[in-house]
C-alpha cells in the first residue's frame, strides 16, 4: 500500500513518463549538431568513427548517455584520456551539457564509435546519427560518410 501511494506521489511531483511502448520524439530543445561526418575504417570490419560539433542552449542541464548510428550494429560514445603516461581510448561516462556549452567531437578527443558497419555504407553517402539523452530524449542528425583517407 505504501509503495502504491509513494508511486502516485512521486509521479505527481515529477515529470510524467511516456506510456509503455511510446517512443520519445527525436529532438531535444536547445541541442543541435553540425559538421557531422563518419569516417570509415581503413580495414573492413573495424569500427568507423563519427565526429561532429554540438551546441546546447537549453534551460536545464542534460547528460548524453548513448548513441546509435544507422547501418551500424552498435555505437558508443568514446573519449581519449591519459593513463600512466599513455593515451588510451575508452567508453565515455555520461557527458553533462550546460546552457551555452559547445563541444567538438573530433579525432583525439570525444567521438562516436560505430561497430560492425554495414558494407553497404560507402563514402559519399550519408547516415543518421542519434544521440540519446538520459531520460530517453533523442537528437538525430545526418552525417556524411567519408573514406578512411579523407579529411576527418
Amino acid at each position: 500500500m505504501a509503495l502504491a501511494i509513494s508511486s502516485v506521489t512521486l509521479s505527481a511531483c515529477g515529470e510524467e513518463a511516456a506510456p509503455e511502448g511510446v517512443v520519445a520524439p527525436d529532438g531535444v530543445p536547445g541541442l543541435s549538431a553540425s559538421n557531422a561526418r563518419m569516417v570509415l575504417a581503413p580495414v573492413a570490419g573495424n569500427p568507423a568513427a563519427v565526429y561532429f560539433d554540438l551546441a546546447y542552449d537549453g534551460d536545464r542541464n542534460l547528460a548524453l548517455s548513448g548513441a546509435a548510428v544507422e547501418g551500424a550494429e552498435s555505437a558508443m560514445i568514446h573519449e581519449m584520456s591519459e593513463w600512466d603516461g599513455k593515451m588510451q581510448m575508452g567508453e565515455a561516462l555520461p557527458i553533462v551539457l550546460k546552457k551555452g556549452e559547445k563541444l567538438t567531437f573530433a579525432p583525439g578527443g570525444k567521438h562516436v564509435m560505430a561497430m560492425n558497419v554495414s558494407p553497404k555504407m560507402m563514402a559519399g553517402g550519408t547516415t543518421e546519427v542519434t544521440l540519446i539523452v538520459s531520460g530517453g530524449d533523442k537528437l538525430s542528425f545526418p552525417a556524411e560518410i567519408r573514406a578512411a583517407g579523407d579529411d576527418r
